[in-house]
Formats: structure tokens, C-alpha cells, sequence
């Protein structure tokens, strides 16, 4: 990235990476990753310039859409279609005069050295807001896990794999491929949950998750009602592993929390793969069962 000039005006070259634009707001958004951002961008909530070799570029405006998207999602709990429509309405900016905070007072987390504070609220020259509503973008990907550093070692896929992306029903049905009724009827059984939020039901990315696994088992035969044992099993095990670490728990300093989550995910790794291994052994015997042969 060229060197930025002080000024109003940014250096038309300015610009950041998308792992500089991850290090600048990871601070103010812990749960940020990579991943995050792409999803974002295939959503049409970001719309950042690419070089001819497909990298991203992040200019001062790109980012502080970014850091709005992510503060409706963590301070508002609101789905991504209803922010979405705000930027189309252009709502981020009015938002924005109406609070007295502009890009230039937004927090910087350290930017000032090598980008300039964003002077507008709004497109870079030459390109739309928002891309046009029928523009097409593909189905939502499960974010690839990145863990944060400092959940390496410790629950890392358990808590550092999803974002806090947030889905309506609709988006929902659209992300997994299940009916609206299909989704419903597996909020009966526990398996997807949602809650109500300003008059909204939301969903997090762990409906997604759920949703997506339930359309591929169902294409098997398995019925939402037969999710019921998995529900049941999961909520005994995080019920066992509560047990173990409640007397740290209730410790409530940091020390005491960072051993729990790391004896939590030594837990969950340590009873995944023993449920892996008693799977396996289990299916052995139907296979081996079922043989003529023997």
C-alpha cells in the first residue's frame, strides 16, 4: 500500500488489504475475521474495488461501511436484508448527522499513520452505493473457521468459526434451501433457534449451520423429529462439561475464565473424537452384521 499524504482529501491509491482492514478493526469488533468480510461483501452489504489480479481494495469509505454494517449487527441485533435496506435508503449516513459522529471522529483503531479519515459517507468515484437489487449473489458460505489467536488451542472451532451474522426467516429459507415451514417445524424440535428482536425474529449463523445440516439428512430420509437425539445428547454433554468447570466459573476473574475455556474445549475435542471412535465401532458391527459372507 503507497504512503498516504496528510490532508482532507485521501491519496487516490490509498488503500488497505483485507487482512490490514481484519488488524484495523478486530479491536473494536473482536469477532471479525477474513471470513466475515467475504460473506459480507457476497451479501452486497460491501462493495470493495478489486485489482485486476482479484485482490481487495479497502478505501476509506469501504471501511467505515464495514465498521456500520458490523455495529448494526452487534449493537442492534438487525438481519442483514433490513441493513442492507437502510444503506440502500442511505439511512447509514442520516444515522451517522443524527448521532453528531462523522467518519472523521469514527474510531481509527490506529489508522491515522496509513490511511486519512474518510472525508464522505458514500461511493468511491465512478462506482454505486449499493449494488443494484438485482444483482445476484450467490448463496451465503459457512465462513471458513479462523479462529481468533486467542482462542487457539482452546474452544477454537467451537466459538471462533462463526460470525455474528444475523439472517430474517426468509433469509434464512434462501441460505438453507428448507421451506419456511420446514424451518418452523425444526424450531419445534429445538434444533434451529431464533429470538425476537424490535418486532423481528433473527437467526444466527448457527441456524444456518443446523438448517443447512437438516437439508442434507432430510435428502437421506431423516425427519426433524429424528434431530430430537442430537439435540438431547449435545445439551447432556454441555451440561456434563458445565459441571466440570462451574468452580471456575464462579471464580469470575480472567485467569479463572481462561482456564474454564480451555478445559471446556480440551473437553469437547477429547468427547468429540471418543464419540467418533464408539460411531465407528458401532457401525462396524451393523456392516459387519449385515455381511453374508460372515
Amino acid at each position: 500500500m503507497k504512503a498516504v499524504s496528510g490532508g482532507e482529501n485521501p491519496v487516490p491509491d490509498a488503500h488497505l488489504s483485507i487482512g490490514e482492514v481484519l488488524e484495523l478493526l478486530k479491536e473494536e469488533y473482536p469477532d471479525i475475521t477474513i471470513s466475515k468480510i467475504r460473506f459480507l461483501e457476497s451479501q452486497g452489504l460491501i462493495d470493495p474495488e478489486r485489482t485486476p489480479s482479484g485482490y481487495r481494495k479497502f478505501y476509506s469509505h469501504d471501511i467505515e461501511r464495514l465498521r456500520w454494517v458490523l455495529l448494526q449487527q452487534r449493537d442492534h441485533f438487525l438481519p442483514l436484508k433490513i441493513i442492507k435496506d437502510r444503506l440502500q435508503t442511505n439511512e447509514m449516513g442520516s444515522m451517522l448527522a443524527e448521532s453528531g459522529a462523522s467518519p472523521e471522529t469514527s474510531p481509527s483503531t490506529g489508522a491515522s499513520d496509513s490511511m486519512v479519515p474518510a472525508h464522505r459517507i458514500g461511493p468511491r468515484p465512478g462506482a454505486d452505493p449499493v449494488p443494484a437489487a438485482e444483482t445476484s449473489h450467490p448463496e451465503p458460505e459457512v465462513p471458513t473457521p479462523e479462529p481468533a489467536p486467542e482462542q487457539t488451542g482452546m474452544l477454537g472451532p467451537l466459538l471462533g468459526s462463526l460470525t455474528s451474522a444475523t439472517f430474517s426467516l426468509e433469509e434464512l429459507s434462501n441460505a438453507t434451501g428448507l421451506a419456511r415451514e420446514q424451518i418452523r417445524e425444526l424450531e419445534r424440535y429445538g434444533i434451529v433457534t431464533g429470538r425476537a428482536v424490535g418486532g423481528h425474529v433473527i437467526y444466527d449463523e448457527e441456524a444456518l449451520v443446523a438448517g443447512r445440516l437438516a437439508r442434507d439428512l432430510g435428502d437421506h430420509g431423516v425427519e426433524a423429529r429424528h434431530l430430537r437425539m442430537y439435540k438431547t445428547a449435545a445439551e447432556r454433554e454441555a451440561g456434563f462439561y458445565e459441571q466440570m468447570v462451574i468452580p471456575l466459573i464462579k471464580q469470575r476473574n480472567p485467569a479463572s475464565r481462561r482456564q474454564a475455556i480451555e478445559k471446556v474445549g480440551d473437553l469437547a475435542r477429547l468427547g468429540e473424537s471418543l464419540r467418533a471412535s464408539l460411531l465407528r465401532q458401532g457401525l462396524r458391527s451393523i456392516i459387519e452384521g449385515s455381511d453374508p459372507g460372515r
